[in-house]
């Protein structure tokens, strides 16, 4: 059990003891209900909602797990074996055009760039090509998140991006924001990762990359208040360093800070190495650390 004067920070809610011993009356209390049950219950009595009034159900289930596994508390069994719904879900192939474009710009025409994050079609088309064609490849997405095409006016895709929860920590990000570990876990979900980005193979013109970063950056963030009811005021990006040099960024005007550690979060021991990733930032708000550090 926590000490009476100690705080935990959790899921990015901070707790006390008292609220400990709340969840494990309610467990004690209720002991046919089901974890879903449990977080449901516990979401309605913290009034915890994302901006657009959406119960935060899969935080709460993250934080119960997470407090079990301190041993702060016990949970009910799982009444299903748990499943990784992203790795296990199949995505379907598609068929397509890869006939070379090439040439200018301007000799695309007309260019239509939509958010498709609630259309199932577009996105099924975003998830084909993403896993087919990206080097990360794709296993879906958690939590927030937003996903556009760039189509021609065939409807043929010539890109997709991906933006979706920020790093939890990054050294260069958080020095240049200028931030508390307070501030960062109040006003985290105030920045986007550029997660993945991808202008399939055979589309080989110059400028469009830079062309699209600018066209939606330019609508991110209401895109962004359409959606979950808060704006985005700053996109941050990994660009891997032994793969690419960042020119599409660079020429859409993002500021390169550093690199990372070439550690994971997962490591530890510090053993295990991962590729060195330049960290770049792009703020949508001119006054985004007035934002962030309130």
């Amino acid at each position: 059990m926590l000490p009476m004067n100690e705080t935990l920070v959790v899921q990015g809610r901070r707790l006390e003891s008292a609220d400990i011993l709340r969840i494990r009356d309610l467990i004690s209390g209720n002991p046919n209900w089901s974890r879903r049950r449990l977080s449901e219950a516990l979401c309605a009595e913290w009034e915890w909602r994302n901006a657009s009034g959406r119960i935060k159900d899969m935080a709460a289930r993250s934080l119960l797990v997470k407090l079990q596994a301190r041993g702060l508390i016990e949970l009910p069994p799982r009444r299903q074996a748990a499943s990784n719904r992203m790795l296990c879900r199949r995505i379907s192939r598609q068929s397509w055009d890869t006939t070379p474009v090439v040439g200018r710009l301007a000799d695309l025409g007309s260019l239509n760039v939509q958010e498709v994050s609630q259309e199932s079609t577009a996105r099924i088309r975003v998830a084909a090509a993403l896993s087919e064609f990206h080097y990360l490849g794709y296993r879906g997405t958690v939590g927030e998140n937003l996903q556009y095409t760039v189509t021609d006016a065939q409807d043929r895709l010539l890109a997709c991006l991906l933006f979706g929860s920020a790093a939890w920590k990054c050294k260069p990000r958080d020095e240049y924001v200028g931030w508390n570990p307070e501030q960062r876990v109040r006003n985290l979900h105030l920045l986007t990762n550029n997660t993945r980005y991808l202008i399939l193979p055979w589309i080989r013109v110059p400028h469009l990359s830079s062309w699209i970063l600018g066209r939606v950056l330019r609508r991110l963030s209401a895109d962004w208040q359409n959606k979950y009811g808060h704006p985005i005021t700053l996109v941050e990006t990994f660009v891997e360093q032994e793969r690419f040099s960042g020119t599409s960024y660079k020429a859409s005007n993002w500021l390169r800070l550093g690199s990372t550690t070439g550690r994971s979060r997962q490591d530890r021991r510090h053993t295990l190495r991962v590729p060195v990733k330049d960290v770049y930032l792009y703020p949508l708000d001119r006054g985004f650390r007035k934002e962030l550090a309130a």
